[in-house]
């Protein structure tokens, strides 16, 4: 579980789906720990923000999502998910009792399944999911928290309830009731739809209309995650912030892929097409050599943008050095630096100078903030110094 910056973004195949997804979580500009906690193993996905301080809310968000991690269905079975939420909830409980963490922290949970076109989710708190169908966002979820009665009961509007005092009052959170339950929802998807988890400290900085507009607008679902994060913590970062991003390619994606084999299988016309197939061939792969890039260490330690592909192919090399970066691996976070080390493979060079740009935009702005509580610090003690030097006059007899 990762409790600071992380990235993930890969294809995993389970019983023949394929999901794309990435993930970040960040501490943001005001709070000094992240609480929150994640999980990003297809076809499970997992969001906790977790309540209490003094590194309470932390181990409760970890707890939540080992055990869910551990009893979560590999399929999509509502019940099954709702079950391992439970049983994280008492888990949280049992470690309060016995000295883990603290009495009274809690947090909150949203867990998807997505298994081809078929999503299930078990939530609890104000955590929430989001489905882009079409390109319209609709909250999958309903909020466990005062403003959500409040709106419903018709007492303020949404955009009141983004600036109340109370917005933070959640009404049901794992690790208080033994006996709490999660809301459970099943939901058909098509190919092309597009799930988000995300902790509050998303959707309390950016309006639903920014996220979809990200949303829509950035294609890899990694980069997708990275700007949505980098977006609340640009409106004040108020809170630590997690977003998960996958997309949905489900039974139609599969029966269309089966009856391109089957048509290539079953083609009359073998000897005709011979020659243009493998014309086509050797032009797709010359295209696809060109056109495809990754990301490298250099020998220096630096993120380097190479076109083609790392290693040999058919005892050639296929690769030339677009660009030598001065962003050093090590700065970056610990997955990314291992993907990279790993030769990180991406669809075109463009998407690659992409991924650069973000990966430096990310480390100025780490510098810009370890900068301002460097000075806040220095201002500190300088103002104490002050303090001392003039208490030190006071104390002087007079003559």
């Amino acid at each position: 579980m990762a409790k600071h910056s992380s990235y993930r973004s890969t294809e995993r195949t389970r019983k023949g789906a394929v999901t794309k997804f990435g993930s970040r979580t960040d501490v943001g500009s005001v709070r000094e720990q992240n609480e929150d906690s994640l999980v990003v193993r297809p076809p499970l996905f997992v969001v906790a923000d977790g309540m209490g301080g003094h590194a309470a809310g932390e181990v409760a968000s970890e707890i939540a999502v080992s055990t869910i991690e551990e009893l979560a269905p590999d399929f999509a079975d509502a019940e099954a998910l709702g079950h391992a939420v439970e049983e994280a909830n008492r888990d949280i409980i049992n470690a309060a009792l016995s000295g883990e963490g603290r009495e009274g922290m809690g947090t909150t949970v949203t867990a998807a399944v997505l298994e081809r076109n078929h999503l299930v989710i078990a939530q609890v708190g104000d955590s929430r999911a989001y489905l882009l169908h079409n390109g319209e966002l609709t909250q999958l979820t309903r909020d466990h928290s005062l403003m959500a009665n409040m709106i419903e009961a018709g007492q303020i509007t949404p955009e009141e309830a983004r600036f109340h005092p109370s917005r933070s009052v959640i009404t049901r959170a794992l690790g208080n009731d033994p006996d709490t339950v999660p809301d459970l929802y099943e939901i058909n998807v098509e190919d092309g739809d597009r799930l988000l988890l995300c902790s509050d400290g998303l959707y309390s900085m950016l309006e639903d209309d920014e996220i979809a507009a990200v949303m829509r607008r950035v294609s890899d679902p990694q980069k997708c995650a990275t700007t949505l994060v980098n977006g609340a913590i640009a409106a004040g970062g108020h809170d630590n912030v997690t977003v998960i991003v996958a997309d949905a390619e489900g039974t139609a994606h599969q029966k269309r892929k089966r009856m391109a084999i089957r048509t290539k299988i079953t083609i009359g016309f073998v000897l005709l097409l011979l020659a243009g197939i493998i014309a086509a061939a050797i032009w797709g792969g010359s295209t696809y050599l060109h056109n495809t890039a990754y990301l490298a260490e250099t020998e220096s330690g630096m993120v380097a943008v190479y076109r083609g592909v790392p290693g040999d192919v058919l005892g050639f090399t296929y690769s030339e050095l677009v660009e030598e970066t001065d962003i050093p691996v090590k700065k970056l976070s610990p997955s990314a630096a291992e993907r990279i080390s790993e030769n990180m493979r991406v669809s075109s060079v463009d998407e690659a100078l992409e991924l650069v740009d973000s990966y430096r935009a990310e480390l100025e702005a780490q510098q810009a903030k370890e900068k301002a509580e460097a000075d806040a610090k220095a201002a500190r003690s300088a103002a104490a110094a002050e303090e001392d030097e003039a208490y030190e006059e006071d104390e002087e007899p007079a003559e």
